[in-house]
């Protein structure tokens, strides 16, 4: 199937999507996160048809967002390991998870719970602005043009 690239345009949102748009990529990056970072492992936990997983993983290695490393010379074996830019883009999937707690868990509640490493309490991504640290909310903001719009 021929993929949608959109990389080219001119907004953060659609270049981020050309990155982890594929519905398995947010999956795979989660489990790669919690440790499940070898091929078979990963094929296992997730039931992903081989052909996708070497698709998604190649094509998230190219985007810098994983990185190919070996753990084994004898025989030659490899895992995968988010870099700097796929940990923060797991910061984006925290924020989706607590959208998803909030509006989907249902009566029985969230599937997985976050403890914050800082003061060891469980909680959950939420956005500030990085001037004032205030709480940024879709009704507390407006959209201007940035200098890569032109």
């Amino acid at each position: 199937m021929q993929r949608t690239s959109f990389g080219a345009m001119k907004c953060s949102i659609a270049r981020t999507m050309d990155v982890i748009g594929e519905p398995w990529s947010p999956l795979v990056l989660r489990n790669i996160y919690m440790g499940v970072n070898r091929f078979d492992q990963l094929q296992e936990s997730l039931g992903i048809s081989r052909k996708v997983l070497a698709e998604r993983l190649r094509w998230l290695t190219e985007t810098g967002v994983l990185e190919w490393r070996e753990y084994s010379a004898r025989p030659p074996r490899h895992e995968y390991a988010l870099t700097a830019k796929g940990l923060e883009l797991f910061e984006v999937l925290m924020v989706m998870v607590a959208w998803g707690d909030k509006w989907l868990a249902g009566e029985a509640g969230p599937p997985v719970l976050y403890r914050h490493h800082a003061c060891g309490q469980i909680g959950h991504a939420e956005l500030r602005c990085s001037a004032c640290h205030e709480p940024m909310a879709a009704t507390s903001i407006d959209i201007r043009p940035g200098p890569g719009s032109q």
